[in-house]
């Protein structure tokens, strides 16, 4: 059986056909799934909202455009929304607290990549410990960025922001990062000091 292309699994969709509607979910279920799991903690939660962005894509599919995104960017922007609206619902107000008293050494581009890249898998336990701090909307901008590996201007799509903004507001968010994990670190050597210093 040859495999529906995009169009075509739109085209059927917009029908109201069952065969699209099956190749939709099959083919992206697991990566919407996956995706809004990184964000929900609940399987059920999880599975929920993904029924529920498939629910709304169905009833959208006439908004789809193919000229600005992938059929599975498009989904994923559903989901992200979902996602973040149910969080907003569930979870306290995390408020993201900028220190501008303190003037902050300005760092490039590339050395925050440098700095925030994981190599060890204890770096990368500190790295999602951090990053589960944040609030809601940071941290799926960071997933998006890190553990998705999409380009800049998809998450921009999904988010639904222009590029070059994101990119500063990126920025800002990895270097907060960056600073909470530098303050960690530095947390848990003065720790191990104390401990040593008491036993002598």
């Amino acid at each position: 059986m040859i495999a529906l292309t995009e169009a075509e699994i739109v085209e059927a969709v917009r029908q109201g056909q069952r065969e699209g509607q099956t190749e939709l979910v099959g083919r992206y279920a697991g990566r919407v799934y996956a995706m809004i799991a990184r964000q929900v903690s609940d399987a059920m939660d999880a599975q929920e909202l993904t029924q529920d962005a498939f629910m709304r894509a169905f009833d959208h599919i006439d908004s789809y455009d193919a000229q600005k995104a992938s059929l599975s960017t498009w989904l994923c922007r559903i989901a992200y929304n979902l996602t973040l609206d149910f969080l907003k619902r569930r979870r306290p107000l995390i408020v993201s607290i900028e220190d501008h008293q303190k003037e902050e050494k300005d760092i490039s581009d590339d050395e925050l990549e440098k700095e925030l890249s994981t190599g060890s898998e204890e770096r990368i336990e500190q790295l999602q410990e951090v990053i589960d701090q944040l609030p809601d909307d940071e941290r799926m901008l960071l997933t998006l960025y890190y553990y998705e590996d999409r380009p800049l201007t998809e998450i921009a799509y999904i988010i639904g922001v222009e590029a070059k903004p994101l990119a500063n507001r990126l920025y800002r968010t990895r270097k907060k990062l960056l600073k909470q994990l530098t303050n960690d670190n530095e947390q848990w050597t003065n720790n191990i000091k104390t401990r040593i210093y008491a036993r002598r």
